[in-house]
């Protein structure tokens, strides 16, 4: 019997009422302008009324595929550094989104770091509320969860390489979604200059850059990790451009100017 989580932070970060969900994420997924087929992206995770107009922004101008990597900071410190779930599905207010189990076990098979981990995931918010924009756009996919919580640039690039070799045997388009808030808890002003020192290599798709400048400067980009094995990923697979399709803080919502977080959308193609 295949194993289904259910929601972990519905109620909380996103509504728990399908009806008023699917209401919430079309508003998100407004934004207009030329559809963009691309290798990987990033989007933040923070609550929907903060943050959901931003990953919204950056679905909406997406040629969604019908297979994901999803790769998501560990919050909780629960389960292994690398921890990918393999079989069964995750359960949202919307339905049931699949698990790819022949991608999943071509990565395992791959990168020997990957463990297998559902106890990684069972708590963890940063992949759960990407499911629903998802879910509003395509009728049918199939994605595999990844939690990163390791802090070194070696095993995150090593991430990546595996990635795009597994991704490169496929003739099917498979996106690999990074799901990343920028700098915590700072004052919008200083979280704005840390966040476009961050942002500057990923548009560049210098991963090496990226973890450089977020150690350095002390940038509290919570997924930096699955950023930087994103960008290694796609430029193995011949991304060449980035362009960040909208950046906004906490306090544009709130009004609170002191104690923000950072949110940025990028699409990598």
């Amino acid at each position: 019997m295949s194993t289904v989580r259910p929601p972990a932070v519905a109620g909380r970060f996103y509504p728990a009422r399908p009806e008023v969900l699917m209401r919430d994420v079309q508003s998100y997924l407004a934004a207009t302008g030329e559809k963009i087929e691309a290798a990987g992206c990033v989007v933040p995770h923070a609550g929907y009324m903060y943050s959901g107009h931003v990953a919204g922004a950056v679905y909406a101008r997406l040629v969604l595929p019908e297979r994901f990597i999803i790769l998501c900071p560990n919050h909780t410190g629960m389960g292994r550094p690398l921890a990918i779930m393999s079989e069964g599905a995750w359960d949202t207010p919307l339905g049931q989104a699949e698990i790819d189990h022949e991608l999943a076990m071509e990565l395992r098979s791959d990168f020997r770091a990957l463990a297998e981990d559902a106890n990684a995931h069972r708590a963890e918010h940063a992949l759960e509320v990407q499911l629903p924009f998802l879910q509003a756009l395509r009728k049918k996919f199939r994605f595999v969860p990844i939690t990163v919580g390791v802090g070194s640039f070696e095993p995150l690039a090593e991430l990546g390489e595996a990635m795009a070799r597994v991704i490169a045997t496929h003739r099917d388009k498979i996106l690999i979604i990074a799901s990343s808030d920028m700098n915590h808890y700072e004052s919008d002003a200083v979280t704005r200059v840390k966040d476009r020192k961050a942002i500057e290599p990923i548009l560049k798709l210098d991963a090496k850059a990226l973890f450089d400048v977020v150690v350095n400067e002390d940038i509290s980009m919570c997924g930096y990790g699955p950023a930087v094995a994103m960008l290694t990923a796609a430029r193995r697979l011949g991304a060449e451009s980035a362009e960040l399709i909208k950046y906004a803080t906490s306090g544009d919502v709130s009004g609170d100017r002191e104690a923000v977080v950072g949110y940025a959308g990028v699409i990598v193609h």
